[in-house]
C-alpha cells in the first residue's frame, strides 16, 4: 500500500454525519474500531444514541423535498462524481477496508472497484426513471403512471463489504430522489464514513446522506424506523434479525428490502470441466476468505469426480498463506472476530464428529488475530449440522450425489435460496437443473454472480425484493396511477 494507514485513516472523518457536518453523540460516546489482524484499536468513533438517530432522520426529512425536486441529471452528476472519486482513490478506499475488515488488499480494492460501479451504474438510471401513458381499455379514460421518490429512508449494512453494501444501497436511493440515514456494522464505520465525505465533495446537499454508526443498533434502528417520516428500510445481514426488523416495520407499514442469509449449494456434475470447476469454486468459496452471504457453503460433486475435484480444491485452498491483508503474499486474512473463528472452529468439529475427513486444514492457529485456515472436508454426511449453517468461512465441505434428482434435492434442502453454482458441459442440464434450483441468483459455470447491472437477491428466507440493475432503483420508488381524460 502506498499510504500509511494512520494517516489514511486519519483523513476519514469520525464523527457521526448529520445534515452534512461530522460531530459527536449526543452523550460523547465512542466506541473502538479494532484491526481483526492483530486485536489492537485502529480508531475510535462516535457512538450515536436514539436522540442521534432522531436528528439524522430530521436532517434527511429537511432535505427530502429539495432532493426531490432537483432534477435526475443534477442527482446523476453527483453519483457519477462520487464514482470518479472512488476509483481515483481507490487504494486508500482499499487500504481502510483492510484495516477494519481483514480482508487481504486485492480482495478489499476488488470490492472498491465493484461498489464504485453501483454509483455509475444509478447515476445512468437516475435520468431513465419509467413512467407510462395508455388508454383504459373501456377507452374512457387514459391511464398515467407516474413514480415519485418513497422518501426518507434508513439502511443497515453489514460489515463483510462495507463499500458495497453501503453503495448498492445510498445508489439508488439518491438516484431516485430519497436521502438517506446509513447506520454501518460497528466493525466497519470507517468505510462508510469515508464514502459519504465523497458524496459530499461530490455535491450531495447536506442531509441527504446521513451516517449514524451505533452499538445501540436496536435502539437506534428501531426508533428511526417509528418516525413517520421515515418510508423505506433496506437491511442486508442475517435472516433472524431481517425477521425483527419487517416485524418493526409493519407497525408503521414500512416498505421493505431485505437482503437475508445464504447457504449456497455449488453443484458439480461428473462432465465439469474441472479446470473451470475449481476456479470458479476458489472465487465462489474464498472471496472475501468465505465471509460473504454469496460464499459457496455446500459442496455436492458427483461420485464419478468428487475424488479429483476434492484433491484439486483441498491443494489449491491449502496453499493459501494466512496473513494480514496488507502483506504482500497473503492469500487469506483474519475472520472478523474472535467469536465468528470460534463459531466456525466448532462447525468443523462437529462434522469431523460426524465422520467428515479432513483434506487440509481444520485446526486453530496460535498467535495474535481472529484467524482460521482454509478447510476442506470430505466424506461429509449429507445430514451433517455444518451444512445447515452459513459458515460464513473458508470452509468447503464436500458430499456426493450420484444422479441430477439428487443434486436438485439436495441443493433445495435448506430454507435459504441466496445464490447457487452449477458446473456442467450439457448446457441443456445445466438450464434444467438451475431453474429448478430454488435461488434468486445461479452461477452456471460461473463463480461470481453479482452485477451491478443485475438485479441481486433471493428466495425463500434469503429475502424479500432486489438491489442492482433497474429493479434496484424501484425499491426506492411509490408509483402513482392518474385516470385522466381529455
Amino acid at each position: 500500500m502506498q499510504n500509511d494507514i494512520a494517516q489514511i485513516i486519519g483523513q476519514v472523518p469520525t464523527g457521526l454525519i448529520i445534515g452534512g457536518q461530522a460531530g459527536p453523540a449526543e452523550d460523547g460516546a465512542t466506541f473502538a474500531v479494532v484491526d481483526p489482524a492483530t486485536g489492537e484499536r485502529i480508531a475510535e468513533i462516535a457512538d450515536a444514541t436514539v436522540a442521534d438517530g432522531m436528528r439524522a432522520v430530521d436532517a434527511a426529512s429537511d432535505a427530502a423535498v429539495g432532493w426531490a425536486a432537483t432534477s435526475p441529471r443534477d442527482r446523476s452528476v453527483v453519483l457519477s462524481t462520487t464514482y470518479r472519486l472512488m476509483i481515483e482513490r481507490a487504494d486508500d478506499l482499499a487500504a481502510l477496508i483492510v484495516a477494519e475488515n481483514g480482508k487481504i488488499f486485492a480482495d478489499a480494492r476488488a470490492e472498491v472497484l465493484y461498489a464504485a460501479e453501483f454509483f455509475r451504474w444509478y447515476a445512468e438510471e437516475a435520468v431513465r426513471i419509467p413512467g407510462a401513458l395508455q388508454t383504459a381499455p373501456a377507452g374512457t379514460n387514459r391511464i398515467l403512471v407516474t413514480h415519485h421518490p418513497i422518501g426518507v429512508s434508513v439502511l443497515v449494512t453489514p460489515w463483510n463489504f462495507p463499500a458495497a453494501m453501503a453503495t448498492r444501497k445510498i445508489g439508488p436511493a439518491l438516484a431516485a430522489g430519497c436521502t438517506v440515514v446509513l447506520k454501518p456494522a460497528a466493525e466497519t464505520p470507517l468505510t462508510a464514513l469515508a464514502i459519504a465525505d465523497l458524496l459530499a465533495e461530490a455535491g450531495a446537499p447536506a442531509g441527504v446522506v446521513n451516517v449514524v454508526p451505533t452499538l445501540a443498533a436496536k435502539e437506534v434502528v428501531a426508533a428511526m424506523v417509528g418516525d413517520p417520516r421515515v418510508r423505506k428500510l433496506s437491511f442486508t445481514g442475517s435472516t433472524a434479525v431481517g425477521v425483527q426488523l419487517m416485524q418493526l416495520a409493519a407497525e408503521t407499514v414500512v416498505s421493505t428490502s431485505m437482503e437475508l442469509g445464504g447457504n449456497a449449494p455449488f453443484v458439480v456434475f461428473d462432465d465439469a470441466d474441472l479446470d473451470a470447476a475449481i476456479e470458479g469454486a476458489m472465487i465462489a468459496k474464498m472471496r472475501n476468505g468465505g465471509e460473504a452471504c454469496t460464499a459457496a457453503n455446500r459442496f455436492y460433486v458427483q461420485s464419478g469426480v468428487a475424488a479429483e475435484f476434492s484433491r484439486r480444491l483441498a491443494a489449491e485452498m491449502g496453499a493459501l498463506r494466512l496473513g494480514h491483508g496488507s502483506d504482500s503474499g497473503t492469500g487469506l486474512g483474519p475472520m472478523i472476530t474472535a467469536k465468528a473463528r470460534d463459531s466456525i472452529h466448532a462447525l468443523v468439529r462437529g462434522a469431523v464428529d460426524a465422520g467428515a475427513g479432513v483434506a487440509t486444514g481444520g485446526t486453530l492457529p496460535v498467535g495474535d488475530g481472529y484467524f482460521y485456515p482454509a478447510t476442506v472436508l470430505t466424506d461429509v454426511p449429507s445430514d451433517a449440522e455444518i451444512l445447515d449453517h452459513e459458515v460464513f468461512g473458508p470452509v468447503a465441505p464436500i458430499v456426493t450425489f450420484d444422479d441430477e434428482a439428487e443434486a436438485v434435492r439436495l441443493a433445495n434442502g435448506s430454507p435459504f435460496g441466496l445464490v447457487a453454482y452449477v458446473y456442467t458441459a450439457d448446457l441443456s442440464r445445466g438450464l434444467r437443473v438451475s431453474e429448478a434450483i430454488e435461488s434468486g441468483m445461479v452461477g452456471l459455470n460461473r463463480g461470481l454472480v453479482s452485477d451491478p447491472a443485475a438485479p441481486f437477491g433471493g428466495m425463500k428466507q434469503s429475502g424479500i425484493g432486489r438491489e442492482g440493475g433497474a429493479e434496484g432503483l424501484l425499491e426506492y420508488l411509490e408509483s402513482q396511477y392518474i385516470a385522466v381524460d381529455w
